[in-house]
Order: C-alpha cells, then structure tokens, then sequence
C-alpha cells in the first residue's frame, strides 16, 4: 500500500485529467452496454419471437418500468414498420452507440496520455534536481550506474509498466462496476453466483504475481551493477587495456550479466502468465455459467428466458476483457513497484545540505574564513579531527599533506559541498550554515586537479553560470588563463566544441579552460585543489603562471602536491591522519627539526 501511496502521490497534480478520465469512460460503459444489450432485441425480431407488450403507463423510476417501456416501444416499432425495417434500426442504433463509446473512450485515453506524459516528466525532473542538492558524500557511497539506471531505466519501467496499466486500471474497473449491475438486475441468482467463483480466480491470480515485485527489485538492482560496470569500464578503458586485463574485465562482466539475464527471465516468464492464465480461468467462470443458466432458462426459474440467457452471457463475456486487463495490469504494476520504490528511495534520500528558512544573505567576503573545533566523518570512518584555523582575507594559505590526510576534505566544507559532524565554520563572523548557500558559493571560484569540463563550447565553459556575459569578457578571462590562442586555432574559435569532459583537449588545455572559468566567475576566494600535478613541465609552467596571475588580489587556498609550487604562502598548513600538525610560513616550517614538513620536503628533494 506504500508504493501505491507514492504513485498517487505522483499523480496527484493532475487530478482534474483523472476526472476527467473517469467521467468519459463511465460514458463509454453505458454506450457499450446499451450496444450489447441489444443483442437480445435483434435475436427476437430474427427468430420471430416478439411479443405483444402492454403500455407501462405513467413515468416511474424503476427498472420494472423502464423495461416494460422498451418491450412496449419495441413491439410497436415492429408492428409499425415490419421486421426488416427493425432490424436495419437496430444495426443503426448500434453503429451510433458503438461510435459514441468508442469517442469516450479515446478522449478519456487523451486525458490519460496527458497524466502518463506529465508523470514521468515530473519524476524525472525531481530526481535530477535532487541530484543536483543531494550532497557529495552520497556519490561517495552509490554507485554512478545504479544512479544512472534509476533515473533512466526505472523510470522507463514505470512508464511502461505501471503508467500504461493505468489506463486499464482507470477504465476496467468501472466497465466491470457498471455490467455487474445489470447482470444483477437481469439475474441475481446467475450474477451472485459469477461472483462466487471471481474471488478464486482472484486469489490464483495473486498466487502467482506475489513474487514478481521482490524479483523486479533483484532484477534492476542487478541492472544498475551491470550499468555500474560498463560505466567503470569506459572510464578506465586505457588502464584496462594497459595491464592487458581485457579478459578478466569481460569475464567480471559475463558473470554479471548472466546474473541479470536469469533474473530477466525470471520476471518475463511470471508476468508472462498473467494473460494466458487470466483467460483461461474466465473460460471456466464462463462455461459453468452457461450451464447453470441454460438449467435455469429450460426449467422456467426466476425470470430467466432464452433470450435473457444470451444477452447476460454476451455482457458476462464483456467482462472478462477488462477483468483480463485488470488481471495483466497488476502484474505489470507490480512488476514496476520495484521501480518505484527505488525512485523513492533516492527522492526521500537525506539531504544533509539544507539552507535554512531565515538565511542571511551574504554580500562580500570582508574579513575571514575561520574553523572551530571542526571534525568530519564519512559515515562512521573519521576524516577529519579538532581542525582550528584562520584564513584573513587576502592571504594565500597553503595545505600539504601525504594522500588521504583529509586536504580535499577541508576545503569542500567552506562552500558546505558537505557539513560539518562537529564544530564550525565561520565567514565573516557568521557561520556558513546560517547564510544562504548560492551567496556562499558565489563567493568562491574552485580550480580542481582534474578539470571538468562540459560538452558544449569553450565559451560557455568558460561563462559557465553566468546569465549575463559579453564574448569580450569570456577573451579576456581566456588571455588571463593562457587559453585564448589554443582556442583561436580551434575550428569554430571559441564556438568550438570541447567534446564529453574535455576530451578533445590536452590535460593541460583543460586546466586552463577551467581557470579560464574561475577569472570569469571573478570570486574573491579562490580554491586550488591540486591544480597543477598531473600536468607535464611545459602544461605546468602555462598554468602557473596562468594560476598567479589568477591569485592577484584574492583570498587563495592552494592544495599542494609538490611543496616547490607553495614556498612563497603567507601561511602553510602541514594535515597528517586528519589533523594539522604543523602550521606556519616556510622558513618557519623548515626550521622546525625533525619536522614533518621538513619529511616532506626532503622526501621530495630525494
């Protein structure tokens, strides 16, 4: 019943085209029984079996009445106009109401398009916008694939497993509702009896699907480790291929999508039986019917006539379609629960990173970045511990560190990528989580050691975020970064498409594009994350200079590999197992014996 509340919920928005719905394909069930009931009229008039019919009298509202005035009004029509002439209005009668049906039914089919159409849409808006406010730390732990396959494969099996059952699931029901009826009012007896035997084909029914939910779960969940997979092999294909590992990648592969073929079958044999079983169930319903009804009809019981036996089997048989529909709909919603659980999943996934309603808006950086006592865990696994430091404005604060110190770490606390577990950071005075969160960030230009770029022009990388810009700023910021002649001896200049992540570009071309990108966005604190360490001598010495020229009049934050390229700091940060060990300027530092960042330095002269 969860999953069936979280569906509504994304149906909700669209409850006036549900009504909608609901009222035309009421309409179409009372022109599609009115067409059947007239089976009966016809077969009389064929085998001469039209009887004479007294006049009802005045108006009542009952069924007694309204049928003694069609078998009034049909006999003298018949006595009137002769039995060819009758039969030609009923077969016109028909062909009117059978196009009145079949009106309502494809314009509550429209309104229902408009619900699937919409639906999707939506979900997949929210899920992507949740993306973009889910905090970093989440990626740490997902999988980019499993991400991928939720947002692009669930919801294609909500669109065509659930959302296309709807309309079954909208029209059947009422078509059942409304032919029930009359089959009441035409036969309690014969009608109570049907549905007598409905609720075991119900529960057979049920028998089967129960497990089909819990194995569509196990089957996108494996799909999201084979996406996992493909997605880890594209991105290291070269480091595959380098270590000659092309055979043992494929096997991984093979086992893995082997796991989710077996799955696959699993689940298409299931929903599979959904039909054949369904008819077969309601062929039995119906013969059984037939024969206790014909034993009504021979032995004169009730009011069961011939004639009344074959309209009643002809709308009974009308139900089983939908009772079919119905049957195959919740195999096939329940295939696709699976999926909306898991949309679920990710759309209710914590926050972390939540602006609060009263935030203040912060302007400008005037005075200073500080941490308080700040400590930060991945989960249980502690990263950082204790960090207490002051960056004044218009410094240039250096942090070094072995791998894993927890450099990276800090600096993505200052622009809240992710939140403190314990302490504070304060801009200005004010503690970040207390601003609002765009201020925040529009505050900071971000240079990381491997650049990202979009697959989109050099101009729109470089203006990336910016609404308002002129081509002349984007070449100027380019001509800071050292970029501007690269670019210029591209195809198309700065409309130039720099392909997926850059990848028409050198790594340093990239680097500079992306500085390129924080001259333009003009910030006045500047973090560098490593900018410069997987970059050769010549690319190195580019974006240096391209960096300093960068760094003028800004607050700086420079993650270093290579302690040559932060001598010259206003103050260093030494970080060893998420703690700052030592901190000063470099001549301070490097009279500290035995020091470890005097170890660090001497590891790098070697």
């Amino acid at each position: 019943m969860n999953t069936i509340r979280i569906l509504a919920r994304f149906i909700s928005p669209y409850r006036w085209q549900a009504a909608k719905n609901v009222v035309f394909n009421i309409l179409s069930a009372f022109f599609a029984l009115f067409t059947y009931t007239l089976v009966g009229p016809f077969l009389n008039v064929l085998f001469k079996g039209v009887k004479p019919a007294p006049d009802p009298g005045e108006f009542a509202f009952s069924i007694e009445w309204i049928t003694s005035w069609a078998r009034h009004f049909f006999y003298s029509f018949v006595t009137e106009h002769g039995e060819a002439k009758t039969l030609l209005a009923v077969c016109i009668i028909v062909i009117i109401a059978s196009f009145l049906k079949n009106g309502f039914i494809f314009l509550a089919n429209n309104n229902m398009a408009y619900i699937r159409a919409g639906t999707v849409r939506d979900l997949r808006r929210k899920l992507y916008d949740k993306v973009l406010r889910l905090p970093l730390s989440y990626f740490s732990d997902a999988r980019k694939g499993d991400v991928m396959t939720r947002i692009s494969n669930d919801v294609q099996e909500i669109e065509l497993s659930v959302m296309s059952s709807l309309t079954m699931m909208f029209r059947d029901p009422l078509y059942i509702i409304i032919f029930v009826v009359y089959l009441v009012v035409t036969s309690p007896e014969l009608t109570l009896f049907a549905l007598i035997m409905m609720p075991v084909s119900g529960w057979l029914i049920g028998k089967a699907s129960k497990t089909l939910k819990a194995t569509s779960l196990a089957g996108q969940q494996s799909l999201g480790r084979l996406l996992s997979h493909v997605e880890e092999t594209l991105t290291g294909l070269r480091i595959i291929k380098g270590f000659n590992a092309e055979s043992k990648m494929n096997d991984q592969f093979g086992d893995t999508n082997e796991k989710y073929s077996k799955i696959f079958k699993r689940v298409t044999r299931k929903a599979y039986l959904a039909s054949p079983l369904s008819e077969f169930l309601a062929t039995i319903v119906v013969m059984i019917l037939m024969y206790f009804g014909a034993r009504l009809a021979l032995g004169g019981s009730g009011n069961m006539t011939p004639e009344r036996l074959i309209t009643f089997v002809v709308v009974f048989s009308q139900i089983i379609p939908p009772a079919k529909n119905i049957t195959t709909g919740y195999f096939m919603i329940q295939k696709g629960l699976a999926s909306i659980e898991r949309l679920d999943q990710m759309l209710n996934a914590d926050e972390k990173i939540k602006e609060k309603e009263d935030a203040v808006p912060l302007e400008s950086f005037r005075e200073s970045i500080e941490f308080r006592n700040v400590s930060f865990s991945y989960n249980t696994e502690p990263v950082l511990k204790d960090i207490n430091l002051k960056i004044k404005k218009g410094q240039t604060v250096a942090i070094v560190g072995k791998s894993g110190s927890g450099k990276s770490t800090l600096v993505d606390l200052i622009p809240r990528f992710m939140d403190v577990n314990k302490g504070e950071i304060m801009i200005d005075g004010i503690n970040i989580k207390d601003v609002r969160i765009r201020d925040l960030r529009s505050l900071m230009g971000i240079v990381s050691q491997n650049p990202i770029l979009f697959n989109t022009s050099f101009a729109e990388n470089i203006a990336f975020g910016l609404d308002d810009f002129s081509m002349e700023e984007v070449e100027n910021a380019a001509r800071i970064a050292h970029a501007h002649e690269f670019i210029m001896e591209s195809e198309d200049g700065y409309n130039t498409v720099v392909g997926e992540g850059g990848c028409k570009l050198s790594g340093g071309q990239r680097q500079r594009i992306s500085i390129a990108r924080a001259v333009m966005a003009n910030p006045p604190v500047l973090i560098l994350d490593e900018a410069t360490s997987s970059l050769d001598t010549e690319s190195e010495r580019l974006v240096q200079d391209a960096i300093i020229r960068l760094m003028e009049n800004r607050t700086s934050i420079v993650i270093a590999h290579r302690l040559s390229t932060v001598q010259n700091a206003d103050f260093i940060v030494v970080m060893e197992d998420g703690r700052i060990v030592e901190s000063g300027t470099h001549n301070d530092l490097i009279q500290i014996r035995d020091g470890y960042y005097q170890k660090l330095r001497s590891f790098q002269v070697i």
